[in-house]
Parts: C-alpha cells; structure tokens; sequence
C-alpha cells in the first residue's frame, strides 16, 4: 500500500511540476500563423556530383563534340574545292543598259540625247576626238571588263564615278561608257594591262 501512496504522490509531485512548467510557458503571438504557413526548411546544401558521374558526363560531352567535328570535316572534304580546281570565276560578258540622267531625253533617239562611248578612259570626255560610236538610253550593251581609276565623271542627277566599262554595242562598236552612264548591280571583272592597251589601238 505504502508503494501505491509513493507512486500518487510521485504521480501528484510530477503532475504540478507540469503544471508550473506549463504556466511558465510564454506562447509567441504569431504561432499560430507560422503554423498554418507551413514548415520552413533551410535551403538545401548543393552537392557536386561524384567523380565517377562527372567523368562520365565529361567523356559523353567529348564523345559529342568529336562527332559533330567528324561530320563537319567529312562535309568540308565531300562539298570542298578539289586540289586543282580554280574558284568560279566572273562571267566573260555582263549585259549593261546604258542610262541617261536626263529625263526628257529618254525617249528620244536623236544626236543631241546620245551618249558616247569614250575610247581613252583616262582622257577628257568631251573632247571631240575622243568617242567611238554613241548610244541611247535604254540600250544594251555586253560589258566585258572595267576599270576604276578613270577619268572622275558626273552625270546631270549628281552621280559620279570613276568606273569605266570596255562595253560593245550591239552594232559591233566598241568603247569605254562611263560608270555614271548605267546603273550596273552586276560584278563585272578588272581589264587586264593588254585590255586596255588593245582597245586604245
């Protein structure tokens, strides 16, 4: 019986420290709230992969790169110059059409709304000696090479240039017409030294 009176008054002695605890207990205003909102977990430590992974994810990597090289190499060499072979070259003639600045005189074939073609590119253009035939605006004629260190040439729009196209006409005359006299999109290539010499002849 005496046992059954220890362990109530163990009992009663336990149940009043509780209670005091529980009395001493000071609960924060925003409990409840930070409850409700959910656990906060720290953030988390960032791991680094192991060394087995990472060499594998670097010899996969690698392995990639050697085969996009590969495939680019086997492109170059299947769609690449062949040993010997020249880079296209320009065409031998480009069609030009010849172009007047001045508006009232397109329409018109006469003498006064011709152009001249030159024969000395590096000479004075309207000097009278040096022309070899004329022609109109709206006419075509084949361009065979040009220069751009001719004589410097302005048309009546304010154009100028220093190109100037061996050019024939379609009548078989040949002569230089001047940059500012067409309004060419086309690459045309660089007269040779023989070029010019042959057509001053």
């Amino acid at each position: 019986m005496s046992s059954d009176l220890s362990r109530e008054q163990t009992a009663e002695l336990v149940r009043a420290r509780l209670a005091e605890a529980e009395d001493s207990v000071v609960v924060p205003p925003d409990l409840w709230q930070r409850m409700r909102a959910g656990p906060v977990y720290p953030p988390r430590r960032r791991s680094w992969p192991r060394p087995a992974a990472l060499a594998a994810s670097l010899a996969a990597g690698l392995g990639a790169a050697v085969a996009v090289a590969a495939v680019a190499a086997g492109a170059w060499w299947l769609a690449g110059p062949r040993p010997g072979t020249a880079p296209a070259a320009a065409p031998e003639t480009v069609p030009l059409t010849v172009y007047n600045a001045e508006r009232a005189c397109r329409p018109l074939r006469v003498i006064e709304c011709s152009l001249h073609l030159a024969a000395d590119p590096y000479g004075v253009y309207a000097e009278p000696g040096n022309h070899t035939g004329r022609v109109w605006h709206g006419d075509t004629v084949t361009a065979r090479c040009v220069i751009g260190d001719g004589t410097l040439l302005t048309d009546e729009s304010g154009v100028s240039s220093r190109r100037w196209y061996l050019v024939t006409t379609e009548d078989g005359t040949q002569g230089w017409l001047p940059g500012a006299r067409t309004r060419n999109t086309v690459e045309v290539r660089l007269c040779t030294e023989d070029e010019i010499a042959a057509a001053a002849r």
